[in-house]
């Protein structure tokens, strides 16, 4: 997407001129989505399954703190492509893509230092241990 160079204001309520200002190199960032998730409190820790259908696992950044996971990545438009690569006509479009991010408090303390994060079947599962 190019910058816009240019914003117009038009003032309502009987105002008689516009208001332009020029911004240089301005861009929108793209709104950032949660994904869903399920949380589990088992015996000997804490299970995390996040929803990231069609997010490669290299996109995924997970930070996890004694009492908190964050998760933080980007999914791609899931869109076909005609055979010269554009897109084709869209009819619908409610699969969330662009930056995500999302947080998770945790009210028992985990150990850090033995987190496992295995992703299948478009599954991110965390095991966060119990501390010690």
């Amino acid at each position: 997407m190019d910058p816009i160079r240019r914003l117009t204001l038009r003032l309502l309520e009987g105002a008689r001129t516009d208001i332009s200002y020029h911004v240089a190199n301005f861009q929108f960032a793209p709104p950032t989505w949660q994904p869903a998730i399920n949380a589990y409190r088992c015996e000997r820790g804490i299970r995390i399954c996040v929803d990231l259908a069609g997010v490669d696992r290299k996109a995924i950044d997970l930070r996890v703190e004694p009492h908190s996971v964050v998760i933080r990545g980007n999914r791609e438009v899931p869109e076909p492509k005609d055979p010269e690569g554009r897109p084709v006509e869209m009819l619908a479009m409610e699969i969330d893509y662009g930056p995500f991010e999302r947080s998770v408090e945790l009210f028992d303390e985990v150990d850090v230092e033995k987190v496992h994060a295995e992703q299948k079947d478009g599954l991110l599962w965390i095991q966060l241990p119990f501390a010690s």
